[in-house]
């Protein structure tokens, strides 16, 4: 395919997707001269040039034909790119610089479209870096809760809507809403040091794992504060204090995204097979059968639903204990229970959920990781109203394992930051399970200030 055929292509990009441009929300109508488009349409190319060739007119020019201050705040972010983990020069902060600079003292249409178009490209290459894969060591439960770059048109084009684009800039309301104010912390403090700033741009680049601009309601979850986080879109909806696993390899909360489609009310709580075997089977045969019965366990064949009831006075319990013989045990809905009145399931392949806990003095705790890798809620019934969306939740019926569905799945990111922004200046809290003195420096960066965590 020539080269001529693949600019068109990509010019007809948004005709053919059925994408409308709106007209920039921040400028008044640049009144530009007659050629000026085919000017910023000949100085760019794919996407940007389809951007200009059926948009609305330029992005970064204010009505009076000056460069609108945004211009100013991207030549800043690209020249402390490095504070992204990325490299200004690969991102060409000189030359960006220098189109601004030579439209700033010659406003003539040749400087102002090359400047205009040096934005544009340099704006969408840096949201695309930003957008790459991160470094940090993130699972998904689906492809849909990644982080994704979707071009440079709508890049451009989100730009274009916001109210002040110099705003939108600096802010990089691009990105989740966490991500600004750590990064602008880690600029602007002065005291910064190089241990410091490498731990916050580990932080960046583990915020990087986080959609940017999320869709509808979300919940993030920091394991070394242990706070969960709720936002509505990018607004912050509210917060409460977890409890998450201890610092230890097989027990510390993961770092995973999945979605939370289900509560259970009064739930049963299925024993983990390493705790039948180093937990149960150790206290049954020192304490005897009543252990089982004080506690509300209860023994089966098995998982699933046709599993049949086992008689524990049948049982080898030193045959359990040491692994030869496999059973499933599962804890009845009451007040020892240890997932309490109520659980919200994510398919995960670590076995953990967010649930209620009967042991609400651990909430109180500065350092709450202190569970075997589940996640305790200080308020599941608030979350859950949340969740589902109603004033209440009906918990009268003793009946085990009432499913209640959610209106729609609500995306949960469990991640781990131990930095944030404090009245502008970089904050590095505690490092429980020691990931930043393990973490080399971040290769890219990315994300987000996380002060409300820290709370």
């Amino acid at each position: 395919m020539s080269l001529a055929r693949v600019r068109r292509s990509a010019l007809l990009l948004p005709l053919a997707l059925g994408f409308a441009l709106s007209a920039p929300a921040h400028a008044g109508g640049y009144a530009a001269p007659a050629d000026f488009k085919s000017k910023l349409v000949s100085q760019t190319s794919g996407q940007v040039a389809s951007y200009y060739a059926y948009g609305p007119g330029p992005l970064w020019i204010d009505a009076d034909g000056t460069l609108d201050p945004a211009a100013d705040e991207l030549v800043t972010l690209i020249q402390t790119a490095a504070d992204d983990g990325l490299d200004p020069a690969a991102l060409h902060a000189d030359q960006l610089a220098a189109a601004v600079m030579a439209a700033k003292q010659q406003p003539t249409p040749e400087a102002l479209a090359a400047a205009e178009a040096m934005l544009s490209r340099t704006f969408a290459d840096y949201v695309a870096a930003l957008r790459q894969e991160s470094g940090a060591n993130m699972k998904y439960e689906a492809s849909t809760l990644q982080p994704r770059f979707n071009g440079a048109y709508f890049a451009l084009n989100n730009a274009a809507k916001a109210p002040s684009l110099a705003d939108y800039i600096r802010d990089m309301e691009w990105m989740h809403p966490l991500y600004g104010p750590l990064r602008w912390s880690l600029v602007n403090d002065p005291t910064v040091t190089p241990d410091a700033r490498r731990v916050a741009i580990e932080n960046l680049d583990r915020i990087r794992q986080i959609p940017a601009q999320p869709q509808g309601r979300h919940i993030i979850i920091n394991a070394a504060t242990a706070m969960l986080t709720m936002y509505d879109g990018d607004r912050l909806a509210d917060s409460m204090r977890v409890v998450v696993g201890k610092p230890d390899p097989h027990k510390e909360t993961p770092a995973y995204a999945g979605y939370i489609r289900t509560a259970f009310v009064n739930p049963y709580w299925n024993v983990p097979d390493d705790f039948v075997k180093s937990l149960i089977a150790k206290n049954v045969l020192e304490q005897g059968q009543a252990y089982l019965k004080r506690q509300g366990y209860e023994v089966l064949s098995g998982w699933g639903d046709d599993a049949q009831r086992l008689d524990p006075t049948k049982l080898d319990w030193r045959a359990v204990q040491r692994g030869e013989i496999f059973v499933h045990v599962r804890q009845k809905p009451g007040p020892r229970n240890s997932m309490g009145t109520i659980k919200y399931e994510f398919p995960n392949p670590y076995g953990i959920y967010l649930h209620d806990t009967p042991e609400k003095d651990l909430m109180d705790k500065d350092n709450r990781q202190l569970s075997a890798g589940c996640i305790r809620l200080e308020d599941a019934k608030k979350l859950g109203m949340w969740l589902l969306q109603t004033n209440d939740i009906d918990m009268s019926s003793d009946a085990p394992e009432q499913k209640l569905d959610l209106p729609q799945p609500v995306p949960v990111y469990v991640v781990y930051l131990t930095a944030s922004a404090n009245n502008g200046r970089l904050a590095i809290g505690d490092d429980p399970y020691a990931r930043d003195r393990a973490a080399p420096a971040a290769s890219t960066a990315t994300s987000s200030s996380l002060a409300l965590q820290n709370e």
